[in-house]
């Protein structure tokens, strides 16, 4: 299929020969081509420019973006996509003032979720976790990590996974998969969580490494979850198998598992709402990303990472979702880029970049997503007529968005 975007009011992330990522004062730098032409052909990025020197094709299918603002797709590199059911009765106990780590202790929380999905059929979690990726489509994502970790036996997590590579067979997207096996312990091992180290390590790495389901390796290194010590085993198990480490560190304490996670060359570390200067020391010359979840610190309403300052410190940033149905009910990329900068402080060509060229490292995905490069993939955001990209995160209650294009074709 041919496509030729024409007239296009500003055709942005335009990178002929993109860095992997960016950092520090280069997270500021959005190159553009105003009145634009964009050529697509067998869902890659073929050709564009400026309309004054378009050349002539034929047997392609015009879309007219007079008005319009053309970006990459969103890169979303993390999110727990796949999952059962909701918890919307915990939303409801924050409401009335129930802590995150209060309602886990009363069996809210992770648990919740594993119960839940240990009782629900594959083809039900299936259909449930499809419904929301097609709606992510819609709202401009084009690539997604997707984790397991809310199974917590060996064949829920299997199923999770399983779910996700059934979406990744069917659907256009990119999808990465991430095993977090080491997402919460389970009631069964609340006492003895070397056992449940021990399940992980011996029975469900090997068996999600034959059956091939995921990239990823993953743990939440947290008090009241695993330690640094239990991450430091666990990553150094999974690298038998060529599991790449991107782990959640810093949510709610630091504890060093943001130094933990580039010893082991973690791809990402994310959430980082805690940051200490000797987490961005440890950053500092190393291949390891920090991630911002903003969506899920306003919606449990904790701090923000922040990710002013770990630019300033001429660090990487992205941005991605955290879509889970415990702290972020939402796969929206849109209101995180917005979020980002209305609460973090981040200019829009900082959190476009986050959002697109950093969120397509941060799940290994640079060489063919993230930008406006001829020969990557054709995934790509037409807005609506908006006066400026600046009005997509200044108009955050909106849908801005016109069309979606994904491996060159239109998502309806």
């Amino acid at each position: 299929m041919k496509l030729l975007l024409t007239n296009i009011k500003e055709l942005l992330q335009v990178r002929d020969n993109p860095s992997e990522v960016l950092r520090g004062k280069d997270m500021s730098q959005l190159p553009s081509i105003k009145n634009a032409w964009l050529y697509i052909k067998n869902g890659a990025i073929v050709d564009y420019g400026s309309m004054e020197h378009k050349p002539t094709y034929e047997g392609f299918k015009n879309i007219d973006c007079t008005g319009r603002v053309v970006l990459p797709s969103w890169c979303d590199s993390h999110t727990h996509l796949v999952y059962a059911g909701n918890r919307e009765q915990e939303f409801v106990d924050r409401i009335k003032g129930l802590s995150y780590q209060e309602i886990a202790a009363k069996g809210g929380g992770i648990l919740n979720s594993a119960k839940k999905l240990q009782e629900t059929s594959e083809n039900e979690l299936y259909l449930q976790s499809e419904k929301r990726l097609k709606e992510v489509m819609k709202l401009g994502t084009g690539a997604i990590e997707i984790k397991s970790g809310y199974g917590l036996t060996t064949e829920a997590e299997l199923k999770m996974l399983r779910v996700a590579k059934k979406l990744k067979e069917h659907y256009p997207i990119a999808i990465k998969t991430t095993f977090l096996g080491a997402h919460a312990i389970p009631n069964e091992f609340k006492n003895h969580k070397k056992g449940y180290l021990d399940l992980i390590c011996k029975e469900m790495l090997p068996k999600v490494a034959k059956e091939q389901l995921a990239e990823y390796i993953d743990i939440f290194c947290e008090e009241g979850y695993f330690s640094v010590e239990d991450t430091n085993r666990l990553l150094s198990e999974a690298a038998n198998y060529n599991l790449i480490p991107k782990i959640h560190v810093n949510q709610f304490n630091a504890i060093g598992g943001v130094s933990a996670g580039v010893q082991h060359n973690a791809l990402s570390v994310d959430h980082l709402e805690v940051v200490t200067k000797e987490d961005i020391t440890a950053l500092k010359g190393s291949n390891t990303i920090p991630v911002a979840l903003p969506s899920c610190s306003y919606f449990l309403s904790i701090p923000y990472t922040p990710g002013r300052e770990l630019i300033d410190a001429g660090l990487p940033l992205a941005l991605a979702t955290d879509y889970n149905p415990g702290s972020t009910p939402s796969g929206n990329m849109n209101f995180v880029v917005a979020t980002a900068c209305i609460k973090m402080k981040l200019t829009p060509e900082e959190a476009i970049n986050a959002a697109t060229i950093n969120g397509a490292y941060a799940m290994g995905l640079s060489k063919t997503h993230g930008s406006i490069t001829k020969g990557k993939q054709a995934n790509v955001i037409i807005t609506k007529k908006i006066p400026s990209y600046s009005y997509l995160p200044y108009a955050f209650g909106s849908n801005l968005i016109y069309k979606v294009i994904i491996n060159g074709k239109e998502i309806r």
